[in-house]
């Protein structure tokens, strides 16, 4: 085993100060190399333990094999979405983990109003609510529309229960 002592003193790299003794089979690697390896596994740990969690998927209980690799091809699908976003952002200066783009993305939001008529039909109206500038900078970055998804309205006619949809700009 090689033992590589990574020390950074009253520095802080990375946002993780201190010292930091870091055990390796792998001779070959330098400090610096050792260091990104360390760092993109814990990065990865907290990803899958994220998604997991926001996918439902965990624990795992499962006993058969399809199932098994059912939820890891789900687990690895969705990692590498969160990588190709993390991977676009960066190439837009914008270098924030997981948890920290959730974080900044959780405000907007995509709201129904319903109510009911004189007449008795019922209108739905669906909107997505205005992006923070930060928000708006990660969908730039991402090419992605400010206002996802359109405005819509929907009147269920109480008499006849027909469903009309309206796309409203």
């Amino acid at each position: 085993m090689y033992l590589a002592v990574i020390c950074f003193g009253a520095n802080v790299r990375d946002g993780f100060p201190g010292v930091y003794c870091l055990r390796t089979s792998h001779k070959d690697l330098n400090e610096d190399t050792l260091w990104r390896t360390y760092t993109m596994l814990t990065d990865l740990e907290a990803v899958f333990r994220s998604l997991k969690s926001e996918l439902g998927l965990r624990p795992i209980f499962h006993q058969i094999t399809e199932r098994v690799t059912g939820h890891l091809f789900i687990s690895v699908l969705a990692y590498h979405l969160v990588h190709s976003i993390r991977y676009r952002l960066k190439k837009a200066n914008i270098d924030s983990n997981w948890s920290s783009l959730r974080q900044q993305l959780n405000g907007q939001n995509r709201i129904t109003v319903s109510m009911h008529c004189k007449n008795g039909d019922m209108v739905h109206v669906r909107k997505s609510t205005r992006p923070e500038p930060r928000q708006q900078e990660i969908y730039s970055a991402l090419g992605i529309s400010f206002h996802p998804g359109a405005t819509t309205k929907k009147i269920i006619n109480k008499s006849s229960a027909i469903t009309t949809d309206q796309k409203m700009e």
